[in-house]
């Protein structure tokens, strides 16, 4: 399952969910062999394209493999509704795959079902194997099936004392190249890039997510601007990169609606200190990446605006899930509080520099 997980990740971002499928021979089933023999591997590439146990069998195929009797360990409950492609439940069946084990089921009720239909075919089907980590992986997807809206990230890029830039406007650069590099990672994983027109007009920002080497990655998320103004006609955004899309409005939930409506799963929201205040405020937020630099500067805009709050009771609270050094900076992960007297997640904490 591990290995179908590491297949799962290297799939896009995208409407679809990222799901890896390992074959295994019938030995490794039945506990004969100590170690699995792999028959086939696969991974879902993109709306459109095969999903990643159809993709597993085509390979299995490739390498001369028999599949029958053998056991798919898949990341998602496999499909059992026909759309871009066939079900993944029939394909498994007509194989003749003996076993299924699975990660996490799926809560979409257009797709669900496939492991009833599996298990109606004589299939021996396992659920919630390495669950935690299917659905850490799957979380966004998840949130945006069950909650109707895209899954929000706000990332915040800051000095110690909270500010986003000096008081002449200066901001670059405030992180290190390293938590820049980490930055765009999480741009390459998400769908959408959202940011106000104040943040256009400032910076300029092109909005894109770039390899080491400063080229463009396969995928490119789409590049939301929010607010009435125009896009200059000279501004990067309308250079190479994702489509970009301009939402005349200032209503956070609008623009995630318009997101809806175009099939993104997780929206980043990257603008300044208004529009991520626009977010809170709305409890539209569901995890904030803050980056934080080493750096003073005692004057200068703060990284969210004014949210109304007048007391430190009605304080919007975050609980850390993550910790993560990144050079000279440190990354925050933080989610909303839960409701009093739901369970919290352990904060992870590592050392390493990059992902």
């Amino acid at each position: 399952m591990r290995r179908a997980l590491e297949l799962a990740a290297r799939g896009p971002a995208g409407p679809n969910p990222r799901v890896g499928c390992v074959l295994l021979a019938p030995e490794t089933a039945t506990g004969r062999a100590a170690t699995g023999t792999v028959l086939g591997e696969g991974w879902h590439r993109g709306a459109g394209t095969p999903h990643a146990e159809v993709a597993a069998l085509a390979d299995a195929r490739e390498r001369g493999a028999d599949v029958r009797g053998a056991t798919a360990v898949v990341t998602l409950e496999p499909c059992d509704h026909t759309g871009r492609t066939g079900p993944c439940s029939v394909a498994l069946v007509d194989a003749g795959v003996a076993r299924v084990v699975v990660a996490v089921e799926d809560p979409n009720p257009v797709a669900a079902g496939g492991a009833r239909r599996l298990r109606d075919a004589g299939v021996d089907v396992v659920t919630g194997a390495l669950q935690d980590e299917g659905s850490r992986l799957l979380a966004p997807w998840l949130s945006a099936v069950r909650r109707g809206r895209p899954f929000v990230t706000l990332k915040i890029a800051s000095t110690l004392d909270g500010r986003v830039a000096a008081a002449d406007g200066s901001s670059r650069w405030i992180t290190s190249d390293v938590a820049r590099r980490h930055a765009h990672t999480l741009r390459a994983e998400v769908g959408a890039i959202v940011v106000g027109t104040g943040t256009v007009l400032a910076d300029d920002p092109s909005l894109t997510a770039r390899t080491l080497d400063g080229s463009l990655v396969e995928h490119q998320p789409l590049r939301v601007v929010v607010g009435d103004r125009d896009v200059p006609a000279g501004s990067r955004l309308r250079g190479p990169g994702g489509d970009l899309v301009h939402v005349r409005t200032h209503d956070p939930a609008h623009v995630l609606q318009v997101m809806q409506a175009r099939e993104v799963r997780h929206v980043l929201v990257e603008g300044g200190p208004t529009l991520a205040a626009a977010f809170l405020a709305a409890g539209l937020v569901d995890e904030v990446h803050a980056y934080l630099a080493p750096v003073l500067l005692g004057a200068g805009p703060t990284a969210v605006g004014d949210l109304g709050i007048t007391t430190i009771r009605d304080a919007i609270r975050l609980v850390p899930t993550e910790v993560l050094p990144l050079g000279p900076d440190v990354l925050v992960v933080a989610s909303p509080a839960p409701p009093p007297g739901a369970p919290t997640e352990n904060v992870r904490t590592s050392t390493e520099e990059e992902h």
